[in-house]
């Protein structure tokens, strides 16, 4: 008899929870597929307008594995859609501070313009200022502090790229 008991009430609390999240509009980011029955792209190689060298290879790459994670990626030849884009800007500011001159943290913050188009360059989707920003640790020794830059960016670009296609499949 409590074995039954309890079941109904694990029931009750499945049941209710799906009614009040489907009630209140709660879903899934990305769910959908992609805008106007496109079901590939082929990303090209985003142009970089920074001064940081080699951040066009770093963003194009997180895009594709994005994609292609998610079934999407195709050929030039064999696409539905062409990716292309800039990457605007890149800024690095101090956040905190040891004393006047010396930096404990930094953020970098990276914007980026993008396009999507058909194979008959019909413009389907555009966005731009998909921005995101990460902190780093300044550390005494200088290499260190670099590596922790480039960790902050490559974080940056997989986020970014996660939530582009999120964006993008956001049920059109």
């Amino acid at each position: 008899m409590f074995f039954k008991g309890k079941i109904i009430w694990i029931v009750f609390a499945v049941l209710w929870f799906l009614a009040f999240s489907s009630a209140c509009g709660y879903k899934f980011t990305g769910g959908g597929g992609l805008p106007q029955g496109i079901k590939t792209v082929y990303i090209a190689m985003l142009e970089n307008r920074t001064s940081e060298t080699g951040a066009e290879n770093v963003f194009t790459n997180d895009l594709i594995y994005e994609f292609t994670k998610n079934n999407a990626m195709a050929s030039k030849d064999q696409a539905d859609a062409y990716l292309s884009g800039i990457i605007k800007s890149m800024n690095i500011e101090t956040i905190s501070h040891r004393g006047t001159h010396t930096s404990l943290e930094r953020r970098v913050k990276i914007a980026l313009d993008l396009k999507l188009t058909d194979t008959d360059g019909k413009v389907i989707w555009i966005a731009k200022d998909i921005s995101e920003n990460e902190e780093y640790d300044v550390m005494s020794d200088k290499l260190a502090t670099e590596q922790k830059r480039r960790d902050a960016i490559s974080d940056l670009s997989k986020r970014l790229a996660e939530k582009i296609y999120n964006r993008l499949t956001e049920d059109f």
